[in-house]
């Protein structure tokens, strides 16, 4: 199992000066893969729930991995994830190539159907049939990429006879992960996409189940699981041994190292640490040095052996 760092984009870490500290760090401790997020917005009414402290102040992930894409060199770049239906299939399209161009091809693109309806409205985008948009969405983007002249006409998408270049680094195109929790989405990524990445909110405890959907999907499709990606969230909270009816990921380093082993047991393929939704670091009350303090004591603790 890959171990990867998430970079800082949420709260009052989510600094230039914290992003380029641990993703360097990150990279001189031979960590895989480095990830950002997407969060357009926050409704000014919402309380908690979906809408927890972590959503409150969110870099655009792309932008920061072109930042950081000028200060590593083999470290790869992900994103977990971009929401379709906010995006033209050429816009992406062009700016992912040029993404994965500046880093020379390192860079792993993951795709989910978007939750909020708030961003839905300010994106100008429909929330009713986004999977169907999707399976669109990928079909077109994939052309884009691998195509001399595109032309697509879909219900949703049009591209006129085009040529769209230059190409990405990485051929056919970068990595495509999908995201997504719902069967129809673990079935998706199983029959399209190079594998599927779990959201912050999954149960790693029966992350197995899915993972499973998601192989039978692509043997439905006469696809090879063996080759599929399973990609986690590690939502880490650092905190006390021995805390009652613990949850996967928290607790002392050695119980969470411990828990490695579990998530690789259940079909885990890449894990990233992602400090940023322990409230403690990924938040706008934290304090901004002590919260790199504590990613760079886990990014030792934690660092592929």
């Amino acid at each position: 199992m890959q171990i990867g760092f998430g970079v800082p984009v949420s709260g009052t870490w989510a600094t230039p000066e914290a992003q380029r500290t641990v993703v360097r760090r990150a990279e001189e401790l031979g960590y895989h893969s480095v990830w950002t997020f997407q969060r357009l917005l926050i409704p000014a009414a919402a309380g908690e729930g979906r809408w927890g402290e972590v959503y409150q102040s969110v870099q655009d992930p792309i932008v920061t991995l072109a930042y950081l894409a000028g200060l590593t060199k083999r470290v790869r770049l992900g994103v977990a994830v971009l929401n379709i239906p906010f995006m033209s299939p050429v816009v992406l399209a062009k700016q992912l190539t040029t993404l994965d161009l500046v880093s020379h091809g390192r860079l792993d693109v993951g795709l989910g159907l978007g939750w909020a309806k708030e961003e839905f409205l300010a994106a100008g985008a429909s929330f009713p049939g986004r999977g169907r948009r999707a399976e669109e969405f990928i079909e077109a983007l994939r052309r884009v990429w691998t195509e001399g002249v595109t032309e697509f006409h879909g219900r949703f998408y049009e591209i006129p006879p085009s040529r769209v270049e230059p190409k990405p680094a990485q051929r056919p195109h970068p990595p495509l992960l999908l995201g997504g929790s719902a069967e129809p989405a673990l079935r998706r990524a199983g029959r399209m996409a190079a594998g599927w990445i779990s959201s912050s909110r999954a149960d790693l405890a029966a992350i197995g189940e899915s993972i499973d959907t998601v192989r039978q999907a692509a043997v439905a499709a006469g696809r090879d699981p063996t080759v599929l990606r399973f990609v986690c969230r590690g939502v880490v909270q650092i905190r006390p041994a021995g805390a009652a009816h613990r949850r996967l990921l928290t607790g002392s380093v050695e119980e969470i190292r411990g828990d490695f082993d579990v998530v690789r047991g259940r079909g885990v393929t890449e894990l990233f640490i992602d400090l940023n939704y322990d409230p403690e670091i990924g938040s706008r009350d934290a304090d901004p040095e002590e919260s790199v303090r504590r990613a760079e004591e886990a990014l030792v603790a934690f660092a592929p052996r």
